[in-house]
Formats: C-alpha cells, sequence, structure tokens
C-alpha cells in the first residue's frame, strides 16, 4: 500500500500536444472519487498543452462498464489513448474480486487487441478512507499519473510510428 504521495507532477514538455485526442471514460459509481480523478486528469491535460476540444469525457454507470465503453473508444480509432477511471470499494462479499479482475483484464483487452493505449485509473481499495486519499488526499491523485501515462504512451507511439528509435523526452 502506497503511504507516500505519488502523484507530484513535474512537466513533461511533449511537442505537439495540442494535437493529442483523448477519450476519457469515467464511471459515475462512487462519483465522490471518480470525479476528483477526472478533473485531475483534465487539469494535467490542459496544462501539458492538449486541446480542451481533443478531450472528450464519457460517463458510465459503474466500473464494469468501463471495459466496454474503453474497447467501443479503441475501436473508432480516433483517440490518440483512453483513459479509464473508476473506483472499486470492497465490500463483504467476493463481488469486489469478480469487478476488480474484469476491469482489469478488460483494460488489458484494449491495450494487447487494438492499436490504442488504454491508461488503467482504476481505484481498488478497501475502503472509502483510502479512495479518498488517493483521488486529492494526502497519498496524491491518480488522476494526475493516467493523465501523465497517457501522454508519454502517446509520446511513445508517435515515435515508434516515425521509425525514430528516440525514445523519451527532450530528444
Amino acid at each position: 500500500m502506497a503511504t507516500v504521495n505519488l502523484s507530484d507532477y513535474k512537466p513533461l514538455h511533449i511537442t505537439n500536444a495540442e494535437d493529442f485526442s483523448i477519450g476519457i471514460v469515467f464511471s459515475e459509481w462512487n462519483d465522490f472519487v471518480t470525479y476528483n480523478l477526472r478533473d485531475a486528469a483534465l487539469e494535467i491535460l490542459e496544462k501539458e498543452g492538449v486541446n480542451p476540444e481533443n478531450i472528450k469525457l464519457f460517463p458510465v454507470p459503474g466500473a464494469f462498464e468501463l471495459t466496454y465503453a474503453s474497447m467501443q473508444l479503441c475501436k473508432e480509432r480516433k483517440y490518440d489513448a483512453v483513459i479509464a477511471i473508476g473506483c472499486i470499494i470492497r465490500g463483504e462479499t467476493p463481488h469486489f474480486d469478480f469487478v476488480s479482475a474484469g476491469v482489469a483484464q478488460g483494460i488489458k483487452d484494449c491495450n494487447v487487441l487494438t492499436d490504442t493505449p488504454t491508461i488503467f485509473c482504476v481505484l481498488t481499495d478497501d475502503n472509502k478512507e483510502q479512495s479518498i486519499a488517493r483521488s486529492g488526499g494526502d497519498l496524491g491523485n491518480k488522476g494526475v499519473e493516467a493523465a501523465v501515462t497517457a501522454l508519454r504512451m502517446i509520446d511513445f507511439k508517435r515515435k515508434i510510428s516515425d521509425k525514430k528509435g528516440n525514445i523519451g523526452f527532450g530528444q
């Protein structure tokens, strides 16, 4: 379990970020967490220069629906990356395990079955306090990390597509 803030943001300085197109799929279940994650991701994307008109938001009812919506966006081939945002909090039944595993596998499938980087920003915590701590609380905001990851993966994909072989910022 994280005990320090892992979301310290350092500017990436990616060129041409204004042209990036990003889809953000977010669960409305546990919205006291998911909206904070979504808003943090939006803030970082805009700070890095992504044109706000190129960022599309797609709410879905719950975490399990993230996989369907993310796959549909990937299949459209309109987005340079998709960020899947959700929050699953452990309860008293195995439901948590089934949903968590299904969502993780579904997002993994997006990454291996399509050409669109799909970023896993789904909190799987034991309680509300842990989720709050990771969505803007004392352990940072995983939405920041998801946005940074999306930008880095878009940059990675573009660099290998250009066959330059130079992977890394500032090169």
